[in-house]
C-alpha cells in the first residue's frame, strides 16, 4: 500500500474523510493489485470545499500578484525536490513507466507553477483616451472560484496546468481528478499548503460524474475547466452554460501527422511512434493518422517496424521500461475491438496488435499500413498505441484528407521544405500544430483546440484571457452634459 493516502480528500487546508461516499478503488494497471481505497465525495463535502474555496479566494485576491507568486514558486522548488517520490506515485496511479513520468509529469507541473507565478506580477489594465479629457482605464480581475475537471491519463500535470494560472490570477479552485488516477492531485494540494497558500484556495475532491455535476451547476463557481472526451465536454459544457459560467474545454482528438517525402526519416519515425506510443498511445493530442507521401512509404515503414519492436516493454517502475500498460481492464478490451476493427475492414498489420502474456493491461504496439480514410482506426479516437499509416501523393490532397474530421486538436508536418511547411502548417484546420516535431508541449505556449476538440486556451499568455475578466472604468473630467 505505499500510495495509501491520509484520505480521500483535501479540503480547507487538511486531508478529510468520509467513507459513507461510494468507494473508489486505485487499481495499479500493471498487475491489477488494489493500491488504495477512496470515497466519493458526499454532498457536505462538496459544499464544504466550495465554501472554503469562496471564502479563500476573497483575501488571496487582496494579496500583490507578486506575493502569490511567491507562493507558487516555493510550491515549484517543493515538487522539484520529490521529483523521484511524485514521479513513483504518477507510475502506480497511471501504469506510465517511471522513464516518463519522471521527466514528463510532476516536472512539467512544477513548470506550470513557476511560469505562472512570474506571470502573475505582470497582469496590467489599459487607459484609453476619448476626448475632452475622459478617459478610460481597464483592470484584469479574478473570476472567482474555478472548477478543475481532470483526466486519468496526466493527473499531475492537468491538476498544475488548472491549478496555476487559476491561483497565479487570483482565483480559487476545487479540482476533481479521475475516479481512476485519484491519487497525485491530492500531492498538489498538499504540496500548495505547504508553499504558504491559505487554507481553502485549492481543495480535491473525489468522485464519478454525478459529484462533477454538482460543482459545475453550483451558484458558487465561476468559471469551469475540463480535460476528458468529447462525450463527457459535451455535457459538462451544456450544464455550465445553464449558469452562464467560463469554460475552457480540451477534449479529444483524430489528429493528422503528414510526413513528405524529403523529410529526414529517422525523425519522422521517431515523431510517429513518440505521437502514438508514449504513455501507451494515451494522449489526446496523438498523431494517429500519419500520412505519409507515396516515395517515402516502403523506407518509413521498414524503420517504423524496426524500431517499434525494439521497444522495451515491462514493470512500469523499472526505468529500464520504455512502454507500460493501458490504465484498465476495460479501456485494454476497447483498444483491442479497434484493432480487430482495423483487421476486418482491411487494413494490413504491420506489427503488434496482439495483448502480451503477462498480468496487466498490456497491448503490443501496433502499426497499421494500408489504412484508408473510411476506416474506423482513421476516424475514430482510439485513445491506444495503434497507429494508422495512410499514404498520399500530394500536398493539396494530404490537407483536404487532414483536415476531414470533425477533431481539431493537433496536428504536425515533416518536411525538409519550410516553405512548404509553414504552408501546411497555416492550412492545418486545428489548435495546436508542430513543425518537424510532434507532442511537444511548452508551458509558454497556448494548448487548445478547435472544432469538436474543444474550447479556450491553456498556458501560455493566452490564458489570462480565461481565469480573468476585464472591467472598464470611465473617467469624466467635465462637467455632466445631460439634454435633462
Amino acid at each position: 500500500m505505499r500510495a495509501q493516502p491520509q484520505a480521500s480528500h483535501f479540503i480547507d487546508g487538511a486531508y478529510i474523510e468520509d467513507t459513507s461516499g461510494a468507494p473508489i478503488d486505485c487499481i495499479y494497471a500493471a498487475d491489477g493489485t488494489q493500491i488504495a481505497r477512496l470515497h466519493e465525495a458526499t454532498p457536505a463535502l462538496i459544499d464544504k470545499a466550495l465554501a472554503a474555496a469562496a471564502r479563500a479566494q476573497v483575501a488571496w485576491a487582496a494579496l500583490r500578484p507578486v506575493e502569490r507568486g511567491r507562493v507558487l514558486h516555493k510550491a515549484a522548488e517543493i515538487i522539484r525536490a520529490r521529483n523521484a517520490e511524485l514521479s513513483e506515485l504518477e507510475t502506480l496511479d497511471t501504469g506510465k513507466p517511471l522513464q516518463e513520468t519522471l521527466v514528463a509529469d510532476a516536472s512539467s507541473g512544477a513548470e506550470a507553477l513557476e511560469y505562472f507565478a512570474g506571470f502573475a506580477a505582470t497582469v496590467t489594465g489599459q487607459t484609453v483616451p476619448v476626448g475632452g479629457g475622459d478617459f478610460v482605464y481597464t483592470t484584469r480581475e479574478p473570476l472567482g472560484v474555478c472548477v478543475g475537471i481532470g483526466a486519468w491519463n496526466y493527473p499531475t500535470q492537468i491538476a498544475c496546468w488548472k491549478a496555476a494560472p487559476a491561483l497565479a490570477f487570483g482565483n480559487a479552485m476545487v479540482f476533481k481528478p479521475s475516479e481512476v488516477t485519484p491519487l497525485c492531485a491530492l500531492k498538489v494540494a498538499e504540496i500548495l499548503i505547504e508553499a504558504g497558500a491559505p487554507a481553502g484556495l485549492f481543495n480535491v475532491v473525489q468522485g464519478r460524474g454525478a459529484v462533477g455535476a454538482s460543482l459545475v451547476t453550483d451558484k458558487r463557481v465561476a468559471k469551469v475547466s475540463l480535460t476528458g472526451s468529447v462525450p463527457t465536454g459535451r455535457k459538462v459544457y451544456a450544464a455550465a452554460a445553464e449558469g452562464i459560467r467560463h469554460v475552457t474545454m480540451e477534449l479529444g482528438g483524430k489528429s493528422p501527422l503528414v510526413i513528405f517525402d524529403d523529410a529526414s526519416v529517422e525523425d519522422a519515425v521517431g515523431a510517429a511512434m513518440l505521437g502514438n506510443f508514449y504513455s501507451s498511445g494515451q494522449i489526446c493530442s496523438n498523431g494517429t493518422r500519419v500520412f505519409v507521401q507515396k516515395g517515402l512509404m516502403p523506407q518509413f515503414l521498414e524503420r517504423l517496424k524496426a524500431r517499434t519492436e525494439a521497444i522495451v516493454i515491462g514493470e512500469p517502475l523499472e526505468e529500464e521500461t520504455q512502454f507500460g500498460p493501458l490504465i484498465t481492464s476495460e479501456h485494454l478490451e476497447k483498444v483491442m475491438g479497434y484493432i480487430e476493427l482495423g483487421l476486418q475492414e482491411g487494413a494490413t498489420l504491420i506489427t503488434g496488435g496482439a495483448r502480451l502474456n503477462r498480468p496487466g493491461n498490456y497491448v503490443q504496439p501496433t502499426v497499421f499500413a494500408g489504412v484508408t480514410d473510411e476506416m474506423t482506426i482513421a476516424r475514430e479516437e482510439v485513445f491506444g498505441p495503434v497507429m494508422a499509416v495512410l499514404e498520399f501523393e500530394s500536398e493539396a490532397e494530404v490537407i483536404a484528407r487532414a483536415n476531414a474530421t470533425e477533431f481539431g486538436l493537433a496536428a504536425g508536418v515533416f518536411t525538409a521544405d519550410l516553405a512548404r511547411a509553414h504552408r501546411v502548417a497555416a492550412a492545418f484546420e486545428a489548435g495546436t500544430c508542430w513543425i518537424n516535431a510532434y507532442n511537444l508541449t511548452p508551458v509558454e505556449a497556448p494548448f487548445g483546440g478547435s472544432k469538436l476538440s474543444g474550447v479556450g486556451r491553456e498556458n501560455g499568455h493566452a490564458a489570462v484571457e480565461y481565469y480573468t475578466q476585464v472591467k472598464s472604468i470611465y473617467v469624466g473630467t467635465a462637467p455632466v452634459d445631460s439634454p435633462y
